[in-house]
């Protein structure tokens, strides 16, 4: 018989992270957690920036871009999941799944961009500090911005268009808690040859290209830091950078840790669990490593919340 296309009707399944019922409740407690953390993490460091002059410099207005796009990456995912659990319902949509599966990718894609364009950012500071406010523009830095968006959707939406005539068969069982493209393909009845090629092709390019682009400022940066002759100066500008180059730690160190993972075990449930360390943890933390290594934003955070609370 023909596989056909069943996923209009009955969509996925998610199995999530673990299909006993008695740890449920600890899921549930556990997503909810981190998805509050990142919620309010990052919009304090957006209010922050939004609300001190001294902050509004480039920079400063990645980084709460970064934040916005943080906040997005685990509302696509996490407020679903929550719903999922308290229902006893693992199913989505074949709508819903393409919608968050698109979402997912846009967002990811717009991350690993502004990345790339802090990077960017820092190079031209340390590198070339005297042009620095005629280099990096206010128009510059909304065109950046924009740029990062509109590849980061094209790429989403390139996937996405080309999953639509997929046929699907009865086994829709994804073991993940969001719809993630590379388990959506291993689902299909139909030939999934040049979906895959373009996973692999396009991605690397498009991620490739973003982190070339980090590797090449960092390069420059330290060859310029090296050759200052001030200690001070050395330190001011590593401390600079410091945040970004953990959070770029973080997300890329995360990507490839869940891709060897996922090459080296069959198992579902370990592969949920190491998903959820680059499409959750990341998000969760770099609002801690932004307030916590960044002298400007811990003033900022301390007169928004009247100088008694600790940074986020």
């Amino acid at each position: 018989m023909e596989p056909r296309n069943q996923t209009a009707v009955s969509g996925f399944l998610l199995l999530g992270l673990t299909d006993d019922p008695a740890l449920q409740p600890l899921v549930f407690s556990l997503f909810l957690s981190m998805y509050l953390v990142t919620v309010l993490g990052n919009l304090l460091i957006v209010l922050a920036v939004g609300s001190d002059s001294h902050l509004h410099t480039p920079m400063y207005f990645f980084l709460c871009n970064l934040s916005f796009t943080d906040v997005c990456i685990s509302s696509t995912t996490i407020p679903k999941t929550l719903v999922n659990i308290q229902t006893q319902d693992q199913s989505i949509s074949y709508a819903g799944c393409l919608a968050q599966l698109c979402f997912v990718f846009s967002f990811i894609g717009l991350e690993n961009c502004l990345l790339a364009v802090m990077a960017y950012d820092r190079y031209v500071a340390i590198c070339h500090p005297l042009r620095y406010a005629v280099i990096m523009s206010p128009r510059l830095c909304l065109l950046l911005v924009l740029l990062s968006l509109l590849l980061s959707v094209a790429h989403a939406l390139l996937h996405t268009v080309m999953a639509l005539p997929l046929s699907f068969c009865a086994h829709r069982e994804i073991p993940l808690f969001f719809c993630e493209l590379a388990k959506v393909l291993r689902l299909a009845c139909s030939d999934t040859l040049v979906n895959d090629l373009l996973v692999y092709l396009v991605s690397f390019l498009f991620a490739g290209v973003a982190l070339s682009g980090i590797i090449f400022s960092y390069v420059h940066i330290v060859s310029s830091v090296l050759r200052t002759p001030s200690p001070g100066g050395k330190q001011k500008a590593f401390s600079t950078c410091g945040s970004h180059l953990s959070v770029v730690s973080l997300f890329y160190g995360t990507a490839l840790g869940v891709y060897i993972s996922s090459a080296v075990t069959d198992s579902p449930r370990k592969t949920a669990v190491a998903s959820v360390m680059y499409s959750v943890v990341p998000q969760m933390l770099n609002p801690f490593i932004y307030s916590l290594r960044n002298r400007d934003m811990k003033g900022a955070l301390r007169r928004l919340t009247g100088g008694t609370a600790s940074p986020v």
